[in-house]
């Protein structure tokens, strides 16, 4: 069985422990590769490589390594096939959902590309006499990337295309559930032409990967996972002088009014609930129903659907393609099972039960069908927690005010929607809600590559976020520069601030 290595210095090798985990495709329940589990010294010794490419790479021009992103660019598209097939059979999601990561992930790349406009600083000339002053972005040094199992190949880049065009080298600690991807994209980053050492790939257990926001030498991280590791990453790494942005956990909600497109709002949320089987930090698995008449609409036009759901293996394409696959693990399975336990014995109305599905010739695959509850409140398990699966629940409010008050109550804030047919409201919403993103009649609010990705509460650790103009902060350092030239006049010692004019 292949085993998935790690890359370090240009080069794919396997672990010197001679350990490996298993590597399960969610639709069959089966095997399909191993991963190599590094020691200690090997982690250290990746980010020793990386420590080493840094003084070549952060000397090379901007335009030089836009060109080698836009040489991956063309590589990635080339070989988009390839990567979604190995989403696809580590993740478990539908081809045309896998495609479609490349494709928001390829969008950071072309945002990346433009790396030599966006760090060329500021000038001001004459802000005294004969002084001018201007500010240069510079690299930090190695940072590293932490990337979670829902989006394989997105996520990781969401980060290191800007990190290595800033000029940054890159540690990259992908899943153990679906490590392909990333290990691809940095062999076709050498292809690309990017120097050895500058990006690199490391599998390792969670306490040897410590060193990745520990390490001295090591600059920045990005982490993007669960609330409570989002914390503790974002804790340790402060401790030890490193730049952190951490997002964790999230609970969306979207404010269904009575002025709302009926069909429109529940196409877009079926597609917002039961995407990548609600495997996403931005999954819409909250719908909060404003007046019961609404309410009942709602689940009289999602009930159906839901019971409809085409579940099964992601692989299949066109006419073909199935709407959602499995979930990425057992471990998993079990857990979202373990929701729609707790929420019936809770009091939840469970309209539309996903326990027990079966998928016919994957019997040991990860599935867990289309599930809706109704009824819902704030006090139950199932709406405080973040289940990430396909799972719905509605929640019933009296008025706007008082939907408002309860999206707002959450401990979480990564995004929330409305849909509405009244600019006023939707104004109103995007102004109060407490989210980092928001949608007016969009289910699923991510903003593109060239706008920043982030949440609110504790849904982020970390002031800046991730892609756009805050990606280009966190993967830079500002110098600011005041010069004055000699011009034949003597300079006198001044003791006092210096005011320049």
């Amino acid at each position: 069985m292949t085993i998935v290595g790690n890359f370090i210095g240009g080069k794919t090798s396997l672990s010197a422990s001679n350990e490996t985990i298993p590597i399960y495709d969610p639709a069959t329940g089966q095997p399909v590769r191993e991963l190599t589990q590094s020691t200690s010294d090997e982690v250290a010794h990746a980010i020793a490589v990386a420590h080493e490419a840094f003084d070549s790479w952060s000397r090379t021009s901007p335009l030089r390594r836009a060109r080698i992103l836009f040489n991956f660019k063309a590589l990635m598209e080339e070989h988009r096939d390839e990567l979604a097939a190995l989403i696809v059979s580590e993740h478990g999601k539908v081809w045309s959902d896998a495609l479609g990561e490349l494709t928001r992930g390829l969008e950071v790349v072309e945002f990346a590309c433009g790396i030599p406009h966006l760090i060329k600083g500021e000038n001001s000339a004459d802000v005294g006499t004969g002084v001018d002053s201007y500010s240069l972005m510079q690299p930090l040094g190695v940072v590293a990337g932490i990337t979670p199992f829902n989006f394989p190949a997105m996520v990781p880049l969401w980060m290191f295309p800007i990190a290595l065009a800033c000029g940054n080298t890159f540690v990259l600690k992908p899943p153990a559930l679906d490590p392909s991807a990333a290990v691809r994209m940095a062999e076709l980053l050498t292809e690309a032409g990017l120097p050895d050492g500058v990006f690199n790939v490391i599998h390792s257990s969670n306490d040897n990967a410590e060193q990745l926001y520990k390490d001295p030498r090591v600059q920045a991280v990005s982490f993007v996972g669960s609330s409570g590791v989002a914390e503790h990453i974002y804790t340790t790494a402060s401790a030890h002088g490193k730049r952190v942005q951490a997002f964790g956990a999230a609970k969306n909600h979207a404010i269904v009014m009575p002025d709302a497109d009926l069909d429109a709002t529940v196409n877009a949320i079926m597609g917002g609930a039961f995407g990548s089987a609600g495997e996403r930090c931005m999954a819409l698995p909250v719908v909060v129903a404003v007046g019961d008449d609404t309410a009942d609409k709602l689940i009289a036009a999602l009930t159906p659907l839901v019971k409809a759901l085409r579940v099964g293996p992601g692989i299949h394409k066109g006419k073909d393609e199935n709407e959602m696959g499995p979930v990425v693990s057992a471990a998993h399975q079990k857990k979202v099972l373990g929701y729609i336990d707790k929420g019936e014995a809770e009091g939840a109305k469970l309209v539309v039960d996903g326990r027990g599905i079966q998928v016919e010739g994957h019997p040991e695959g990860y599935y867990v069908g289309g599930t809706l509850f109704d009824n819902v409140t704030t006090d139950m398990v199932i709406w405080r927690e973040e289940i990430f699966g396909p799972v719905l629940s509605i929640v019933r409010a009296p008025d706007y005010k008082t939907a408002l008050d309860l999206v707002n109550s959450h401990e979480f804030g990564n995004g929330s929607a409305i849909f509405t047919s009244n600019g006023h409201t939707g104004r109103d919403f995007v102004r109060e809600v407490q989210a980092g993103m928001v949608g007016v009649n969009v289910p699923v609010p991510v903003p593109m590559a060239f706008h920043s990705f982030g949440g609110w509460k504790r849904s982020v650790f970390g002031a800046l976020n991730v892609h756009g103009p805050d990606g280009v902060r966190f993967y830079t350092r500002m110098k600011t520069a005041t010069v004055r030239w000699p011009s034949g006049q003597k300079t006198v010692s001044e003791f006092s601030m210096p005011t320049l004019g």
